[in-house]
């Protein structure tokens, strides 16, 4: 289901459902339709907000010109997340590994010292997963700055990975213009590119839809994520999992074609709620 989005009204403006995953000519087309109805409205394109699809570059490069493309800033941070809690779970499997193989049974006494290890590091591997989204959370307390400095005893690598994830988040920061904002992201990259295992762990950092995701910081107009078309498709997939027609295409068509209807005459129903309810209160 390809969809554009007016991320300021959060109002769907065009729409084509597909019985085939979409390929470059699917976008390219259904961008032209887009240039199309613009066009009879008298209107232009100031820029546009995608994921990190790589459909979407040269469609856009082609229909519109030289717009200014934002890449999702919620996906390249989603991805991102996903890869520093996965370095986290394989700190956690290498403390199992390290677990001391002890008899069932209380322990004797010479082996108290073994099973204290033992209590140690199986603290440590819960407290590393309960706490996991420390690793990931964009702004910490002061109680959650002293978990994470006592859950990461010992490791130092795991500390790095949150101050690089500090550093990730200030390039998104609104007071920052996109030359500073690259600027910094070369200096973490040559950074992070100095230690292999880091660079292997962060790979995502070196994609090269981060820069674009710098874009918005020039134009405080231009959307930084993509979530306006996810809220829009959201409704149909919680229908489609309890209303079973709603999975065809025809169907699927129809529906958004309702809500798009809804969605102009959501003005007019205001209007007319708060004429009712000031008639009805004299």
């Amino acid at each position: 289901m390809l969809s554009i989005v007016d991320n300021h009204r959060f109002t769907r403006l065009i729409y084509e459902v597909l019985d085939h995953d979409p390929t470059e000519e699917d976008i390219t087309r259904f961008f032209r339709r887009f240039r199309e109805a613009l066009a009879a409205r008298g209107l232009t394109l100031q820029g546009i907000t995608t994921d990190g699809s790589p459909l979407y570059p040269a469609a856009i490069a082609e229909v519109f010109g030289p717009v200014p493309h934002q890449v999702c800033q919620f996906h390249i941070i989603a991805e991102l997340t996903k890869s520093v809690l996965k370095a986290v779970a394989k700190v956690r499997r290498q403390l199992k590994a390290t677990l001391p193989k002890m008899p069932r049974g209380r322990p004797s006494k010479a082996r108290r010292k073994m099973a204290a290890r033992k209590k140690r590091i199986e603290r440590k591997i819960s407290d590393l997963f309960d706490h996991r989204h420390l690793f990931v959370r964009h702004h910490l307390t002061a109680a959650e700055e002293k978990t994470l400095r006592r859950i990461t005893r010992g490791q130092p690598g795991l500390r790095t990975l949150r101050r690089i994830m500090d550093e990730v988040y200030r390039l998104f920061d609104r007071r920052c213009r996109t030359d500073t904002a690259l600027a910094k992201l070369a200096r973490l990259r040559q950074r992070v590119g100095r230690f292999q295992s880091l660079r292997r762990t962060l790979s995502k950092l070196f994609s090269p839809n981060l820069p674009k995701a710098l874009t918005f910081l020039d134009d405080s107009l231009l959307p930084a994520t993509s979530n306006a078309v996810e809220r829009g498709n959201r409704r149909h997939r919680k229908m489609q999992k309890t209303v079973y027609r709603v999975r065809t295409r025809p169907h699927i068509s129809r529906r958004i074609a309702v809500d798009m209807l809804r969605d102009a005459q959501a003005e007019g129903r205001w209007h007319t709620t708060q004429t009712l309810h000031y008639a009805r209160t004299g």
